[in-house]
Formats: C-alpha cells, sequence, structure tokens
C-alpha cells in the first residue's frame, strides 16, 4: 500500500512524488545541485529587491518616458531620471519652448475690446461723438487718451467704465461682451473691475478720508460681489498706505493739500481691487510738484499690474504711458508706441 500511494503523488520517494513535483514547479525529476545553486540566487534576489524598497520606497512610474533621449534608468528603484545633456543638445535646452511654461495671463483675452463702436446723440442733426472706433487693450497696459476739446475722449471714458452704452458695436470687458447686458449686471460688474479718478476729487468735506475710502464698499449697487463690513475701516487703512497717505487717515479734505486728496481719490478706487482704472485729467487741477507725486503714484500702480487708461491734454502725463491713443473728430487718429 504504501509503494500504492506513493505511486500517486503521496510523500513516499517513488516516481510519483518525483512526477508531481515536477508538475508544480516546472521542473525534471531531477534536482542537481545547480539546481538548487539557482534557487538560492532568485531568493538572494528577491530579498534584495525587498531591502532596496524598505529604503528607497515602492517602485514608482517613471518620470520621463523611457524612449525620451533624456531619461536613463535608475537601477535601484527602475526610475526614469533626466541625464545630462550632451554639447549637442545645450542650443535647445538654452531656447525651451513657450508651450512648455503655459502662462495663464497670456491665455487669457485682451482686457478691453472695441469693435466698431460708435456713440450717436439724438439732436437735429445727429451728433456722432464716437464713429467706428476699433481698439484692443491689454491686460497690465498703461495707456493714454489724448486729443483735443470735443474730440470724444470723454464719450470714450463713459463707454470704457460702462456709464454710457454704445449706439452700435460691441465692447468685451475681460471676454464677456456688455453691449447688451441689463443695467444691473452692468452695475455690478462696473463696481467690481472698474475703478474711477477724476479731475475733480469729490470728496465729501464732512468725512475723513479713511471714511471717504471706506464708502467705496458702502455704495456697492446690488449682484455687485459682497464684501464683509467687517475689516472695511482696515481695507481702508491698507489703500490709503499704498498711495502713501497711512499718516492722514484721521485728516478731513480741507486739510489736505491738491495731490494728497488725488491719492485719496485713488486710494477709494483701488478699495474694491479693480482691474481697470480711468483716469480723466487726473492732474488737471494740481500743481507741478504734486502733479509729479501722483505720476509716480500710477506708475507704481502700473508695475503692480493695474491696467490703466488716462485722458489728458498734458504731453507730460502722457509721455509716462507705454501707449498712445489719439483720438480727433470721434475717432481712432493713430497709436503711438
Amino acid at each position: 500500500m504504501r509503494d500504492g500511494t506513493a505511486g500517486r503523488g503521496g510523500r513516499g520517494d517513488g516516481p510519483g512524488h518525483g512526477d508531481h513535483a515536477a508538475t508544480r514547479t516546472g521542473r525534471g525529476p531531477g534536482r542537481d545541485r545547480g539546481d538548487r545553486a539557482t534557487d538560492g540566487l532568485d531568493a538572494g534576489r528577491a530579498t534584495a529587491s525587498s531591502a532596496t524598497e524598505k529604503e528607497v520606497g515602492p517602485r514608482v512610474p517613471p518620470l520621463l518616458p523611457a524612449e525620451s533621449p533624456f531619461a536613463v534608468r535608475h537601477p535601484a528603484n527602475d526610475v526614469a531620471v533626466p541625464a545630462p545633456p550632451t554639447a549637442g543638445d545645450a542650443d535647445r535646452l538654452a531656447r525651451p519652448s513657450p508651450r512648455s511654461l503655459p502662462d495663464e495671463a497670456a491665455a487669457r483675452p485682451p482686457l478691453i475690446e472695441f469693435a466698431s463702436v460708435s456713440r450717436v446723440f439724438d439732436a437735429d442733426p445727429p451728433v456722432y461723438a464716437l464713429r467706428d472706433v476699433s481698439l484692443t487693450v491689454p491686460r497690465g497696459a498703461y495707456t493714454a487718451v489724448t486729443g483735443p476739446s470735443g474730440s470724444g475722449k470723454s464719450t470714450l471714458l463713459g463707454l470704457l467704465g460702462l456709464l454710457d452704452r454704445p449706439t452700435s458695436g460691441s465692447y468685451r470687458l475681460d471676454g464677456r461682451e456688455t453691449a447688451a447686458l441689463p443695467e444691473r449686471e452692468r452695475a455690478a460688474l462696473r463696481a467690481g473691475a472698474i475703478g474711477f479718478v477724476f479731475q475733480a476729487f469729490h470728496l465729501l468735506p464732512y468725512r475723513t478720508t479713511e471714511e471717504n475710502v471706506m464708502l467705496a464698499e458702502v455704495y456697492r449697487p446690488r449682484g455687485a460681489p459682497a464684501l464683509p463690513r467687517r475689516g472695511r475701516r482696515d481695507r481702508a487703512r491698507e489703500a490709503l498706505d499704498r498711495v502713501g497717505l497711512g499718516h492722514r487717515t484721521a485728516f478731513r479734505p480741507d486739510r489736505l493739500s491738491g495731490g494728497e486728496r488725488q491719492r485719496v481719490a485713488i486710494a477709494r478706487a483701488l478699495l474694491g481691487g479693480p482691474d481697470l482704472l480711468l483716469c480723466d485729467e487726473p492732474t488737471g487741477n494740481l500743481d507741478g510738484e504734486n502733479t509729479g507725486v501722483v505720476l509716480d503714484l500710477l506708475d507704481d500702480l502700473h508695475r503692480q499690474g493695474l491696467t490703466l487708461m488716462v485722458i489728458t491734454h498734458e504731453e507730460t502725463v502722457a509721455a509716462r504711458a507705454d501707449r498712445r491713443i489719439r483720438i480727433a473728430d470721434g475717432r481712432v487718429d493713430g497709436t503711438v508706441r
């Protein structure tokens, strides 16, 4: 019986045991010393692989495709790592493709896009304030708008600031068509995206500078981005610090110079965090010294990335801008620089 059991694959030493072992291992019935040595080497490799994994972590996917000319295999962790570039690759590496580092700001549309915009006022005969104006203002630009009195500069500012509607044409602000928006949506967009600075300072004489700036958040239209009431005074003080008037928060306008009043007006315009600052003759009521102070402030805001459009008659003011648009008889006469 013992031989029969062994022949059926039991624990005996007969040929049945060898046949069963061959079925399980894929090896023949004869296992010599060389086979056992090979098994020991395999076991050693498995142990080394386990130890390596504990030291450097689990196996991870390649960082670079295996076919990449800049990838080599790391033997310990099977990771593709960049290889040092050769002399032939140096020139290509020195000029990386723009697509390698996508710029989200560059992918966004221009901040201002006018397409064949006209503004006609009803009269007898009709008054053509703007005629078929097309222009594009990129994000972060500093643009001066110049031209003689009555040329259409103020009409252009009113349209840019969503204070008026074009008679015809398209106006896109940050990629959004505005010409046909309901008035409430236009007011909300204006409050969140645009700041205004005028020749007259429009400060309340019985309020402090801090309170005048805070009013920018008090009188916000319905639908505009909500701002918490808590922290309003701190935000006003930060805006005044930004224009260099943090030491004048408790002063009333009658105790400020003309340049300081205009800087308070700029701080008020900045409180909502606008994308566009529209300035209508911002230095028209200032002397030479205060004009320089305000222009230096506008330069600082431009360097911080704010988009500026300044309407002016003064050459010294227009010279500060990166771009200059001239309007004559309601038409864009040309763009300088």
